[in-house]
């Protein structure tokens, strides 16, 4: 069997083993398996059944590493972004108020694009179109939404009627529980362990569960129950409702085309950083096409099944790091979210606790801010001497935040980034694709 793994993947061409893949696909799985819960608790709060998302997470994250493994041969695990997630479900459901079938339907729309594209080759020309600046500032800004949503979450940050929004109460135990799994993630993080945002969470809902067990109020409870076998896949097909109804909407399709952008520019980053990193190590190249198409199909196959947008995660590094080299790494990390499936209890000890009338999730709070912080490290590869660029990159960013969404900044980055180079006369620095959405966004902000 080995023999046949070894020949299919290539070992001896990327100077790998059958024992590395394995430890490096596990490795993968243990960084990702936090999005597990998670994903669980931020689409389960656009109004989705809990189960059904959590078994949705984890055979679509399970499948779109296989197609990464047995098509790409790359070392990549996929599954539901942080970015679209929360896009999905506190921008398209809570912000707009589209139904969740609906929101299923945009994100089944934009993977089907994207996949379309990644099949013809056009996406490589589209990334390579989009200044640079841009799309570091979408992913910086949408780190910097995520982490909003996680320091809300914890209750470090909340609503107040003078200030728009005031620091939290630091008397209340379940804030005191956020904060401590926020400074031991970062611990863990600065300490470069693997899996920290995994074991900051794991260890955050035991610290809260024996702390509920001696009688302190606000905690996360458990269940006594570990393994349960579920087979609720109740939002499969949910998509093709919302499509009917999408058809009506004519705004709805700015929204699947943030769905679209998100994905796009996270993706085409983390293939581009994770495979120059091995290239740098061993000097063998993998095939961008079959990467992105091989993400493009986690995407439409999540839609199906019922949750947001798959896509491949910057957490794959840590699998190249432990010598991940080929497909059987994703394979692996793959058969650990069928695994994981069983595991549901565990995911609802995350659950919202309701104190004082407030809900607070202390569990998943911190790994929401630090996967922000993570995400605003792009802020770096903006060229703040350039104003045009440090401009498009500064609105896009503050408007994610102010506006509390990611679309209009988006769109605002890209309408000051051509007026910017147009009145300075720099007019051939815009290509025919930003020419095409600063239309596309002028047009939406004109029609709110």
């Amino acid at each position: 069997m080995q023999d046949v793994l070894k020949k299919y993947f290539q070992f001896d061409e990327y100077e790998t083993t059958f024992k590395k893949e394995i430890i490096a696909g596990t490795t993968n799985f243990l960084t990702m398996a936090y999005i597990l819960g998670v994903n669980t608790i931020i689409l389960s709060s656009a109004g989705m059944d809990f189960n059904s998302v959590f078994l949705a997470t984890a055979i679509s994250s399970a499948i779109a590493c296989f197609v990464m493994g047995i098509v790409a041969n790359a070392p990549l695990g996929l599954a539901p972004g942080m970015g679209s997630n929360s896009f999905f479900t506190f921008i398209v459901v809570k912000l707009y108020g589209y139904s969740y079938q609906e929101a299923l339907a945009m994100v089944f729309v934009s993977g089907t694009l994207f996949l379309i594209l990644s099949a013809t080759g056009i996406r490589d020309k589209i990334i390579n179109s989009i200044p640079e600046n841009l799309k570091q500032s979408i992913g910086a800004g949408t780190g910097f939404f995520i982490a909003l949503i996680g320091l809300v979450k914890a209750g470090i940050a909340v609503a107040h009627p003078a200030t728009l929004i005031t620091l939290g109460n630091f008397k209340n135990p379940t804030v005191l529980l956020a904060v401590f799994g926020l400074l031991l993630t970062i611990i863990l993080m600065s300490r470069k362990i693997d899996a920290a945002v995994f074991f900051g969470l794991l260890i955050t809902a035991i610290v809260g569960i024996i702390l509920g067990r001696f009688g302190v109020e606000g905690m996360p409870k458990f269940s006594n129950e570990i393994i349960k076998v579920n087979t609720s896949l109740n939002h499969f097909g949910d998509f093709f409702y919302g499509l009917k109804s999408l058809i009506a909407k004519p705004k709805s399709i700015f929204l699947i085309f943030t769905f679209f952008f998100v994905d796009f520019f996270d993706t085409a980053g983390t293939l581009v950083a994770i495979t120059n990193k091995i290239r740098s190590k061993t000097g063998k190249n993998y095939q961008m096409k079959k990467m992105l198409f091989s993400d493009a199909v986690g995407t439409v196959v999540g839609a199906v099944l019922g949750t947001s947008t798959v896509t491949t995660l910057t957490e794959s590094t840590s699998g190249v790091a432990a010598g991940g080299r080929t497909g059987l790494t994703a394979i692996t990390t793959g058969i650990w979210f069928l695994v994981a499936s069983i595991f549901t209890p565990l995911a609802a000890i995350a659950s919202p606790i309701e104190v004082g009338g407030m809900f607070f999730e202390p569990v998943i709070a911190p790994s929401l801010i630090c996967v922000g912080i993570l995400m605003a490290t792009q802020l770096s590869s903006i060229d703040w001497h350039d104003f045009t660029a440090a401009s498009a990159g500064f609105v896009t960013i503050m408007i994610m935040i102010v506006g509390y969404s990611i679309p209009d900044g988006i769109a605002a980055g890209f309408i000051v980034y051509v007026f910017s180079k147009l009145f300075t006369k720099n007019i051939k620095d815009i290509t025919p694709s930003v020419w095409a959405m600063f239309v596309l966004f002028v047009l939406h902000f004109a029609l709110k």
